[in-house]
């Protein structure tokens, strides 16, 4: 391996990520996420998910904290580096690329934006439209994913798995081991699959599709990469990490509704009620939330509640929405920069 001019082994892009962490550690933000993480990483309520085996293996005192600026800023707390599945956390990014392949109007015909108030995995469909109701629950997710172009199917996962590594800002993996377990209990998303082949709302290359769907549900991430992710659509789809466009920006607006709306499975409402900033959630633990303009913020504990959605996630994202006044809809007397937080006092 080349080693840079001073001699480390470290690449100029490591150097610069390495700095700018460095220049953030005493940022007012760092402290309170250290405070939260204190306050929580006690907090033992509800379960890790099984119905997927390979998830169950997860340690659940894992529980890591990250927040990026869109100016490239970071702040790790806690298990901020360790890899875990995406799983429903992808689905606002291949809506994107969808939105990429198809433009609005057509992938709207497709897939709806209504939420249902439904189970993620709810075998519930709009047959007045002919569509799933929107692209955050599996039904929608499987959808887009068969939108996804390519002359193949390894074109496709090529595609897909390039375009999250946009996202992340460094190259994404899939976990075999998940990916295998999907494969092998996903019966009933092949079930939701062949009912939309049956009302011709997805193509016939319906087997390539949810092998596609379960590949992207079964990529890597860190809860930092979460960060980076909703840092991204926060900065008009550039990453401000690496200065690469992950989505062209006329489609920003979409994927932050949908995950505004949709986003929280059929915790959607409430979450846009008490925290009210876009957000998606994946029953590997993760939650990619965006604060459109200022940044993005990833949680990661596997331990689950009821819906589906991280319990200290939620908590991290309750606190963090009262103390900022993070709220989309939030007077403007009470909100505050966190663009400002990432910087020392002067």
């Amino acid at each position: 391996m080349s080693s840079s001019p001073n001699g480390t082994g470290d690449s100029p892009s490591h150097l610069d990520a390495l700095l700018t962490r460095m220049k953030s550690a005493a940022s007012p933000l760092r402290e309170v996420l250290r405070e939260i993480h204190a306050k929580y990483a006690s907090l033992d309520d509800g379960v890790v998910a099984s119905y997927i085996p390979e998830l169950a293996k997860a340690n659940p005192a894992w529980f890591g904290i990250s927040a990026v600026s869109v100016q490239g800023q970071s702040i790790d707390v806690g298990d901020s580096d360790q890899q875990f599945t995406i799983q429903s956390a992808s689905k606002p990014f291949t809506f994107g690329l969808a939105l990429e392949d198809h433009g609005r109007e057509h992938v709207l015909s497709k897939i709806g934006v209504q939420p249902i108030g439904e189970a993620f995995n709810s075998i519930t469909l709009d047959q007045v439209a002919n569509r799933p109701f929107n692209p955050m629950i599996n039904a929608g997710a499987i959808a887009a994913a068969d939108l996804v172009h390519g002359k193949d199917y390894p074109e496709r996962v090529t595609r897909m798995i390039e375009m999250f590594g946009r996202y992340c800002g460094r190259t994404v993996y899939v976990d075999n081991s998940v990916f295998t377990s999907e494969r092998m209990t996903g019966h009933r998303n092949r079930a939701i699959g062949h009912l939309m082949l049956n009302f011709d709302m997805v193509s016939d290359q319906l087997d390539e599709t949810l092998e596609l769907y379960f590949k992207q549900c079964s990529l890597l991430v860190t809860c930092h990469d979460l960060a980076v992710m909703g840092a991204t659509l926060a900065n008009g789809g550039v990453n401000p990490v690496t200065g690469v466009r992950a989505i062209d920006a006329e489609y920003v607006k979409d994927l932050l509704s949908v995950m505004h709306t949709c986003g929280m499975y059929d915790y959607a409402g409430e979450w846009a009620y008490r925290i009210g900033i876009p957000a998606k959630s994946g029953v590997g633990g993760g939650i990619v939330a965006v604060i459109p303009g200022q940044g993005g913020i990833g949680t990661f504990s596997p331990k689950l509640d009821v819906k589906g959605n991280s319990v200290r996630g939620i908590k991290v994202f309750e606190e963090l929405a009262q103390r900022f006044g993070l709220h989309v809809f939030e007077a403007d007397d009470k909100k505050q920069s966190l663009v400002s937080q990432f910087s020392p006092p002067k």
